[in-house]
């Protein structure tokens, strides 16, 4: 993402609203990154789409967007910003597949460098739902893409701030082992990292701390209104945010 300072809060569709070039493209990139990846996955399962027509498809939904300011009409009134932005991808598809035309990615211009591979990779590792559970997956893809994003922005932090060990921990510990059959317990991190057990304690209480301040940033940037931001606070930590 370029720019240099974040967008928070309702500053979103204010910034693709702006008539300030710079501001509305710093926007657009944080709506972009915020969504591209449970768009395409939802392209992938709800409009049974090969890989190749689902990266089309992603590219060409945001870049029609950004030239026709689809996102300036945004109502935060009337419902949350994802709902609206899968309301508008479906009306998008359809008229895609009613004019029998196939995009040339994104009309010949990447917006952002999307992995789209990675994406895949995660759509062959988890369940496709029934097509009755769509909104829920969006929802779910949603979710799992802010999380992703917030690691990623962690580790970053951490490597930049000499506390790589802390992310070390935390990434052992809370996203490896409580994927595994057989979670680690505390000790046996301390004995496999060769820390003390009250160091490893500690880092993981701070690296914890710290994700939840990530994720909440980012669920800043990604959304339209201090209530909306609120409401996905309460839905993705269980927390009410002011």
């Amino acid at each position: 993402m370029t720019g240099s300072f974040p967008l928070t809060r309702s500053s979103l569709i204010a910034g693709v609203r702006s008539p300030d070039g710079a501001r509305r493209q710093r926007a657009f990139e944080a709506l972009v990154t915020a969504y591209w990846k449970p768009v395409y996955k939802y392209v992938r399962i709800r409009w049974r789409s090969s890989p190749e027509d689902a990266q089309d498809l992603t590219q060409g939904f945001f870049t029609m967007a950004l030239e026709k300011e689809l996102f300036a009409g945004y109502d935060a009134n009337r419902a949350r910003f994802r709902t609206y932005l899968r309301t508008c991808l479906d009306g998008f598809v359809a008229n895609e597949r009613r004019a029998s035309r196939r995009l040339k990615r994104g009309g010949g211009a990447e917006l952002l460098p999307l992995d789209f591979l990675d994406a895949e990779g995660e759509l062959r590792r988890h369940e496709v739902p029934a097509d009755a559970e769509m909104d829920e997956y969006f929802r779910r893809e949603w979710v799992r893409h802010v999380f992703g994003l917030a690691v990623t922005t962690l580790d970053r932090e951490c490597a930049a701030s000499g506390k790589a060990a802390h992310f070390a921990l935390f990434k052992r510990y809370d996203i490896e082992g409580r994927a595994a059959d057989e979670p680690l317990s505390y000790a046996a991190l301390a004995a496999e990292s060769g820390l003390p057990l009250t160091q490893v304690t500690n880092h993981l209480a701070w690296a914890r701390q710290a994700f939840r301040r990530v994720v909440l940033a980012t669920l800043r940037e990604a959304t339209c209104s201090e209530e909306e931001f609120r409401a996905e606070a309460r839905d993705v930590l269980g927390v009410d945010e002011r």
